[in-house]
């Protein structure tokens, strides 16, 4: 259920979308221009054997920059003006937007609100193309265009991953590994008293296992597949998950205001 102080965050938000933005138009860009970049690259390799390989570090390395990125600039204030622009969208809005009572969204003007601005495209294009010219330089042109491609399908499945979060529940997101998976586990990044450290994958939960930044405890196969079971939560995060789940008096626009107690069970 909806607390009345997200409810108000959410119409005086939904208020002040432009009348010229269009949710359709912002994705159809996205995905238009993402597999655009992904066909050029693909339509270049010339025989690529062993190279396809990269993919698997390239990703990982992906996995964590997202951790990263998550963990220390969108939940983190740092007084730099993109990174404390990052922020701000993220926890000052994103996260008032959502909790894990009402993680949804009803219409496609809501999509500003889930999916990254095209200036975050832009940026992945730079350093694309930066870090695919040097594979290029020190390997081969098809470990160039490797990278590139690898690490456009990673923004890709990130963004459809968020997605699938944020959508009402149906029997895709439900049923379909690794879908499933990351939809409990961004959901449970959304309580308001956990959101500052746990949960931070939104493609693989790969460096919360690694980091210890999981609200769950098993292995990593058990994380991947986690699905929709509860049974692996750790207990010491349970108290705090169903305080918050109940009572957002003590949530702040710069996260929750935790009681030494509660600090001290926070120990990702």
């Amino acid at each position: 259920m909806m607390s009345e102080r997200q409810r108000k965050f959410r119409e005086n938000y939904k208020s002040n979308i432009s009348p010229f933005y269009n949710g359709l138009l912002h994705i159809s860009v996205m995905y238009g221009v993402g597999i655009a970049a992904i066909y050029y690259c693909v339509s270049r390799l010339n025989n690529p054997t062993w190279e396809w390989l990269l993919a698997i570090p390239v990703f990982l390395a992906g996995n964590f920059i997202e951790w990263f990125m998550h963990r220390f600039v969108m939940h983190r204030r740092i007084d730099v003006y993109a990174l404390r622009a990052i922020y701000e969208r993220h926890t000052r809005e994103h996260h008032q937007y959502f909790t894990d009572n009402e993680p949804t969204i009803d219409t496609m003007r809501e999509f500003r609100i889930v999916f990254f601005p095209w200036r975050v495209l832009i940026t992945l294009g730079v350093f694309g193309t930066m870090f695919g010219f040097l594979a290029s330089r020190v390997l081969n042109l098809n470990a160039g265009y490797i990278l590139f491609t690898t690490m456009v399908v990673q923004y890709l499945i990130y963004e459809s991953f968020h997605y699938c979060c944020h959508v009402h529940e149906n029997w895709f997101v439900r049923n379909v590994p690794f879908i499933n998976t990351i939809r409990r586990h961004h959901t449970a990044h959304h309580n308001q008293g956990i959101m500052m450290k746990y949960n931070m994958n939104l493609t693989l939960p790969i460096t919360d296992w690694l980091m210890g930044s999981s609200d769950l405890r098993r292995g990593l196969l058990g994380h991947l597949f986690n699905g929709y079971s509860e049974k692996h939560v750790k207990e010491e995060l349970r108290p705090l998950i169903a305080r918050f789940k109940m009572d957002d008096s003590r949530v702040t626009l710069d996260g929750p205001q935790l009681t030494r107690e509660e600090e001290r069970v926070m120990t990702a």
